[in-house]
């Protein structure tokens, strides 16, 4: 078995055949998949966000902003109301009109007892209905443009977004009614051939000008969308569907730039997680690089624009600044698990570029450097979390009993991190450079097996106050990645991950143990699984040469999600659902999803022509 610098540091940087674009009707694959009572209906680069209620006949809309500006709070997006609310189509007495949804990514067909009316988008601002030609109908809605709320000094009015609505038909009612905090639209007209309406929405509108027809809006919604799908890799069919919903996730929760977001880049969810965060956009380049290595790119490089001046990276950033310090349940600075090199160097394997790795580099090494500055008290060699959320494993167990904590899974992700940098240095002709990375890589992983080894458990134990945090996860697995761990100490860590009272099974890996005494399989990082981790011990077992146990692991991943309609950010660990809390529709989901399924696909195929998986390693 060869040890991590056969494996990971010494394998050369090389790129991937050319993809071939996929023939199979992925619009039409997700006919009536997509269910927007729960997740939104937007368009690639939009802030705005349709559902339906559940009565199904009325919609409401969201901005995905977080406007702190106007209500400040981190979290206070995800209980501001809707924009909209009760839009629904009116006939020509301005009654309801209840209609049935068949619904693909570019458009919602709204069939009715007056015929086909039409929901989608024109552009990232504007929203558009198609109205049947020589039919009297319209819409009906109420917007509240405005926040307002009484202050011991008085009161305060702010605006929230500027709201207009158009048609290229023939008006007959247009009313205006202030009611409820907000005002009540009804807007009926007869309508002409290729007619529809229009709702703008945006902190400064455009020129008003004439609506570009509905056949114009329809033909550039599904071009938008089969331009997107026709750059996907193939995949083996059992995935297909689920492959196609990732995919429309991937589009659907990307934003363009806007104040601090300095690229197009992708929210973890355009309703939960208002904003980029930093190790999930790590993870949503691993998709990103099949179908457009700048996008992916891009990524990577929306995060490191905003890097502080220390060297550190803050945990989000969002269109009106970042969050690099949190208040609950520590005040401390905040970041996430440093994984960006590791997701370039995945991306440079792709689509070799050396000017990206030019460009990342030094930022890079930046990043590496404030973790063991600003991040080591006691100066052993391994660095801390100060913050449970720089972890990424915000209620984890592991951060119970008291920050900071010295853990195998940073300091793993360390390794992994200068590993990276090692080849990249390598790439970019700097030698010495190289070899002084594999140096510290390997110096760190023997800090652990000193500092956190433990014999009588065989597990690594995360420290506080120098004292084993009596808590057991797959975190304190996690050195098995780096590829160096003596053979006595590989096995007993595989004796644990591959022992289904704890870790394995169909349903795996559980975020914590499940005989430790702190599992809980419903909530958040106390038990449930989350796939973002599977992809990470995936690698590990290929690394460490367990070819099969890594296909095992990447099955059973990609089976907890095809059994699902949707994607969601977390499972329970004992009836594989999406658990009550979970985000839907989540980015990192879709993206592990989609790597592990093109993985699949080529290993089936190479196993069918009896060539080893490691030909696509």
């Amino acid at each position: 078995m060869s040890d991590f610098q056969d494996n990971y540091f010494g394998r050369s940087i090389k790129s991937a055949p050319p993809q071939q674009a996929l023939s199979k009707p992925y619009i039409n694959l997700l006919r009536n998949q997509l269910d927007f009572t729960r997740v939104p209906f937007s368009d690639r680069g939009s802030r705005l966000l349709i559902y339906q209620t559940a009565y199904q006949c009325q919609f409401y809309i969201k901005l995905a902003e977080r406007l702190t500006s106007i209500d400040p709070g981190i979290e206070t997006y995800l209980r501001r109301p809707p924009f909209i609310h009760n839009l629904h189509l009116i006939d020509a007495e301005g009654e309801l009109i209840e209609f049935e949804v068949t619904s693909y990514p570019h458009m919602l067909y709204l069939n009715t007892r007056l015929g086909e009316f039409g929901l989608l988008f024109t552009d990232n601002n504007t929203i558009t209905f198609g109205i049947p030609p020589e039919v009297t109908a319209g819409i009906s809605f109420h917007v509240s443009p405005q926040l307002w709320k009484t202050l011991d000094s008085g009161g305060e009015f702010k605006s929230i977004r500027n709201l207009a609505y158009t048609t290229n038909g023939r008006q007959l009612r247009n009313e205006i009614v202030p009611e409820g905090g907000g005002y009540t639209v009804n807007f009926i007209i007869d309508a002409c051939e290729d007619c529809t309406i229009n709702l703008l929405v945006g902190a400064d509108l455009p020129t008003r000008g004439e609506p570009k027809r509905y056949s114009e809006v329809i033909s550039a919604a599904e071009g938008r969308w089969k331009e997107w799908f026709s750059k996907v890799p193939p995949v083996a069919d059992e995935y297909l569907r689920s492959y196609a919903y990732a995919w429309w996730i991937m589009g659907n929760n990307l934003i363009r730039p806007s104040g601090s977001i300095a690229y197009e880049a992708m929210m973890p969810s355009k309703n939960s997680y208002v904003g980029l965060w930093l190790w999930d956009s790590a993870m949503h380049s691993l998709a990103f690089r099949h179908i457009d290595p700048e996008l992916a790119r891009n990524q990577i490089r929306s995060m490191l624009a905003f890097q502080l001046e220390d060297g550190m990276l803050p945990d989000a950033i969002y269109d009106e600044g970042v969050i690099s310090m949190i208040d609950h349940p520590y005040t401390s600075e905040v970041t996430k698990p440093p994984i960006l090199a590791w997701a370039a160097l995945k991306l440079h394997e792709t689509n070799p570029d050396l000017d990206f790795l030019k460009e990342i580099y030094i930022p890079l090494v930046r990043w590496n450097a404030w973790w063991f500055s600003q991040n080591d008290d006691d100066v052993d060699g391994l660095a801390q979390y100060n913050h449970p959320y720089s972890s990424g494993l915000d209620d984890n167990p592991l951060w119970d009993y008291g920050m900071p904590v010295e853990s195998p899974d940073l300091n793993t992700y360390l390794c992994v991190q200068m590993g990276s940098l090692a080849l990249m240095a390598e790439a970019l002709g700097m030698e010495a450079e190289s070899a002084m990375w594999r140096r510290r890589a390997k110096a760190i992983v023997g800090r652990m097996i000193s500092d956190f080894w433990d014999e009588d458990t065989g597990i690594f134990r995360a420290t506080f106050d120098h004292t084993p945090v009596p808590v057991v996860t797959p975190f304190n697995l996690y050195p098995l990645w780096t590829g160096q761990l003596p053979v006595n100490i590989r096995d007993a860590l595989l004796a644990h991950l591959t022992n289904p009272e704890e870790f394995w099974g169909e349903l795996a890996i559980p975020s914590v143990s499940r005989r430790d005494h702190h599992f809980e399989p419903d909530t958040m990082w106390r038990g449930p699984i989350w796939v973002n981790i599977n992809y990470f011990f995936i690698e590990a077992l290929m690394q460490a040469g367990f070819d099969e146990l890594a296909d095992t692991l990447r099955t059973n991943t990609l089976k907890l999600i095809t059994n699902e309609s949707s994607m969601h950010e977390y499972y329970n660990a004992e009836t594989g659902l999406p658990c009550p809390k979970a985000a839907d529709a989540f980015g990192w989901t879709a993206a592990v999803f989609i790597d592990l399924a093109i993985t699949a696909s080529k290993t089936h195929a190479l196993k069918q022509q009896g060539l080893p998986n490691r030909e696509i390693q």
